[in-house]
């Protein structure tokens, strides 16, 4: 679970976006991700406070689902995020963000929907397609909503489905540190740039979902960055745990002004769809 739209969605309709430029990391070559074979699956979170850093949050809780659809030739992405936050004089904002991709397995094509609504009004959709040269890219985004625009895509660039796995193939191959340019059309600003230091990776261990219980697992932590700013605080960041296969859980998104937790309770493994 990358910096999808749920999270994207909820820092852009909370605060303005903070941009920056992640520290450069001397390049290495990245373990093949078609190594990796993820796994079609339905989860839900349950969504909490952790903390709160400014007098602007004093509650929060909510849900996110994520859907992960095998369609044979690509990944088909579905993730809800609904939220509520309550802030000092004690008012409740509804927030709901919805996005579905679509993703080519060789990691050359992507489609994009976002759609955010506050207390029912929406107030911002994304849709558009994307296309790399070659895995990894270069490419470009095509935009029709919020307006019909197109974005170059640098080198490197890797789309939701294809980042997951090379963070996992990384985690696999002992790499503790790699940066890699992220297009997930979450807003209209094209790509940016992904930290990620890898904490551990673990041998497979008793847990409560026994299609997880055999599998290796790795915790991460992600930072998200612009592309064209020299600031080095990032806009977003999450800690997580990762199952080989691309199941995630025990998530700590961290949004600047406030951390939110996020735990599994429900898992079903889904089949593919040929």
């Amino acid at each position: 679970m990358r910096r999808s739209a749920a999270f994207a969605a909820l820092l852009v309709l909370l605060f303005a976006a903070r941009t920056g430029a992640a520290p450069t990391i001397p390049a290495q070559p990245i373990p093949p991700e078609a190594a990796i074979h993820l796994a079609a699956h339905r989860a839900l979170y349950k969504m909490t406070l952790d903390e709160a850093r400014s007098g602007d949050v004093v509650g929060a809780t909510g849900t996110m689902g994520y859907e992960v659809i095998d369609a044979c030739d690509g990944w088909a992405v579905r993730q809800r995020l609904d939220m509520t936050i309550t802030n000092t004089d004690g008012q409740n904002v509804h927030m709901v963000s919805d996005y579905a991709t679509w993703e080519s397995k060789d990691g050359t094509r992507f489609r994009f929907h976002v759609r955010q609504t506050t207390d029912g009004a929406v107030t911002s959709q994304t849709d558009g397609d994307a296309k790399l040269d070659r895995p990894g890219g270069p490419g470009v985004a095509h935009y029709t909503t919020p307006e019909v625009m197109t974005k170059k895509l640098p080198p490197g660039t890797l789309f939701p489905m294809a980042h997951t796995a090379a963070v996992i193939a990384a985690a696999e191959a002992d790499r503790k540190h790699l940066n890699l340019p992220l297009f997930d059309g979450t807003d209209d600003t094209g790509a940016e740039d992904s930290s990620i230091v890898v904490i551990d990776w673990k041998k497979p261990e008793a847990s409560k979902w026994p299609a997880l219980a055999a599998l290796p697992s790795t915790r991460v932590h992600i930072a998200f960055f612009g592309m064209d700013s020299d600031s080095m605080t990032p806009d977003y960041e999450v800690a997580m745990r990762y199952w080989d296969n691309g199941v995630a859980d025990d998530l700590k998104m961290d949004f600047g002004d406030f951390v939110m937790d996020a735990k599994m309770t429900n898992f079903m493994p889904l089949p593919r769809k040929c």
